[in-house]
């Protein structure tokens, strides 16, 4: 069971191939299992609290199961877990180790039928063996881990450790084994904008090599920091890079920016969008926003607000802030009123609804990749990451690209007709 980032969710889809491939029968789904590993997640108190929830919902299939706990929640605080009567817990480092604690608790080994603290030091370089079998349409492909950023609300780099790149020979080798029916490639990890080669940022380079293999080509997420006019360019230049651009924002505001520790000013992340423009007219940017940072006053919301209106950005992912004990905010600052944090987020809420409707009316054409049948349409993403709704005919679509014209707003996208 997986929570929080595609991180998490492509190591848990690597464990479960490992552990096939030693002959055990193992799922992502809710069910009745012997053993239940729990990946956690500790990016908010909700994330957190939701990963201790997680044991009591299997604990309802299977209360005589054995029980791990590995990642950011249990990094952060083992004992929470070993509370809940859970068997074995680890962080973030050496996941890979719970399939043979798993193989030593299946053959009885007295040593291992007693509770197990496995938190490890983080690693300083890449650990390279987690492997996932990639069976969806789309496919993560993890190429980092870690982060330098250390902005002030963040706890991840305290429990994912410093930035570390994974090889480029190593990632060319698990896309090339990708089944054919994958049509998709999205690279993931803590700060993709940090991937290096030989200490030097070289995502670009991992790009174009990557370009090759024909298929989409996807960036989870980004910095603004990355955005040069080098590599705008660069991207223009490649055959199957999708335009979509999740570029975390935060704050709108540069004196909420400067205390979060961002490392750009409003102007600066505004020239970004403007230059992704000139080379992909109609990109999809998306954002993070975080609403109610301590001290936000409501001149600061609103100097939030009306620079997202500007910048016209396709959708939002607004956050309430979410006090993390060991990081400088909560330390430094007051946090505000739950209150003023659920108003903010409503009315950023509202903006975001009309900046996707506004969006979805700007764009009359494109490719969707179709991925299931939801009720009596077939539903896939375009490039630039419209979620479309085609009305099903007597033709299986699924895993199948198609060109679309996009009608109007519908549900979550927009409804698109076959062209």
């Amino acid at each position: 069971m997986t929570l929080g980032c595609k991180v998490n969710k492509y190591e848990s889809d690597a464990l479960i191939y490992n552990l096939s491939l030693k002959g055990y029968d193992a799922t992502d789904k809710l069910e009745f299992a012997d053993i239940y590993v729990i990946n956690t997640c500790a990016v908010t108190q909700e994330a957190e609290k939701k990963s201790r929830q997680m044991i009591a919902r299997c604990k309802k299939y299977n209360r005589d199961a054995k029980f791990f706990v590995c990642g950011c929640a249990s990094q952060k605080n083992s004992n929470q877990f070993f509370e809940k009567g859970v068997d074995y817990v680890s962080g973030v480092a050496g996941k890979i180790k719970i399939s043979e604690y798993i193989d030593k608790l299946a053959k009885k080994d007295k040593r291992y039928l007693r509770k197990h603290n496995r938190i490890l030091k983080l690693p300083k370089a890449y650990e390279d063996d987690l492997f996932a079998k990639q069976s969806r349409i789309r496919a993560y492909i993890k190429v980092q881990d870690g982060c330098d950023n250390f902005c002030s609300y963040c706890i991840i780099p305290y429990l994912r450790g410093r930035s570390r790149s994974r090889g480029i020979f190593s990632i060319i080798n698990e896309v090339s084994k990708l089944d054919s029916n994958i049509k998709e490639i999205v690279l993931t990890g803590i700060n993709v904008t940090d991937y290096k080669i030989d200490g030097k940022p070289s995502l670009l380079t991992l790009l174009e090599e990557l370009d090759t293999f024909g298929k989409r080509l996807r960036l989870s997420s980004m910095e603004e920091t990355l955005i040069s006019e080098q590599f705008a360019k660069g991207l223009s230049k490649l055959n199957n890079f999708c335009p979509h651009f999740h570029l975390s924002l935060q704050s709108g505001s540069n004196s909420v920016l400067k205390r979060m520790n961002r490392h750009y000013s409003a102007e600066d992340f505004k020239n970004s969008v403007m230059l992704i423009r000139k080379y992909f007219p109609l990109a999809g940017i998306t954002t993070d926003v975080i609403v109610g940072f301590p001290g936000e006053s409501e001149e600061e919301f609103t100097e939030t607000y009306n620079f997202i209106k500007e910048v016209g950005f396709s959708q939002l992912h607004i956050f309430q802030y979410s006090n993390r004990e060991g990081t400088v905010a909560s330390k430094l600052y007051k946090d505000l009123p739950h209150t003023i944090k659920q108003q903010r987020f409503e009315k950023l809420n509202s903006l975001n609804l009309q900046l996707k409707q506004t969006f979805i009316k700007k764009n009359k054409r494109g490719k969707v990749l179709i991925e299931e049948k939801v009720d009596n349409y077939f539903v896939g993403y375009t490039e630039n990451y419209i979620r479309c709704y085609i009305l099903a005919g007597e033709e299986d679509l699924i895993d199948q690209i198609v060109e679309v014209r996009i009608k109007e707003p519908f549900k979550d996208g927009a409804i698109a007709k076959i062209v």
